[in-house]
């Protein structure tokens, strides 16, 4: 499968690599794909691990990762071009949030809307799916917790894209739990406020949700 990615962050380079590890092709998009940041990753992940511009991992990719700046979104969208995202599952993994001096991270914008759903509006004949944004990069392939996989909760309007996106979960090694519609990207935002708070508190960044049933 090819993989386009756009973001040139951790969270970007993270899934690049692990889509990497399981045998799919990878086109990170940038606006400095020649950076020595990328550069470096590229030749860490190996062959199948590619640069390119924002419109050039759309359109490569099979399946489209958006992992810019939550806040910054609509940008990366439209340079990537909107017809590249048309029929294509797309993973939204981003977190719109808000950073002051001296103060938590919040939301830009929530309760009555989220980055899942802008994103969704934004590409009507996409089928986009929340997912990979309750929990750190460091653990978002194959995490290692004692209280084994953790849960990764992921929401969208598609059956299909939905399916497909809980098959990816499993082969990065997390347990797939389905929030609903679209909308649900307000809770699951929300969820990555409590996260980074709790590592905060804790002062560990170690942290991964898990549900218990009776």
């Amino acid at each position: 499968m090819r993989v386009g990615i756009l973001g040139s962050g951790d969270v970007a380079k993270t899934l690049g690599s692990g889509f990497v590890e399981l045998g799919h092709e990878v086109k990170l998009g940038s606006r400095t794909p020649e950076s020595d940041g990328l550069v470096a990753w590229k030749k860490a992940a190996g062959e199948r691990a590619t640069l390119g511009t924002f419109a050039d991992a759309a359109a490569f990719g099979e399946v489209v990762v958006v992992s810019t700046r939550g806040v910054e979104n609509e940008n990366a969208i439209r340079l990537a071009g909107l017809p590249h995202f048309a029929g294509k599952v797309v993973i939204d993994t981003t977190n719109p949030l808000k950073f002051v001096p001296n103060a938590m991270p919040t939301l830009a914008y929530g309760g009555t809307d989220s980055a899942g759903e802008r994103v969704q509006k934004l590409l009507p004949e996409a089928q986009v799916v929340k997912a990979f944004n309750s929990v750190g990069n460091v653990h978002m392939f194959r995490p290692k917790f004692s209280g084994g996989p953790p849960d990764m909760f992921y929401c969208g309007n598609d059956a299909g894209a939905k399916k497909k996106v809980a098959e990816w979960l499993r082969s990065f090694g997390w347990n797939p739990v389905d929030t609903g519609g679209i909308e649900s990207s307000r809770e699951l935002e929300s969820l990555c406020i409590l996260w980074v708070t709790l590592g905060a508190l804790g002062g560990s960044w170690d942290i991964a949700f898990k549900i218990l049933h009776k």
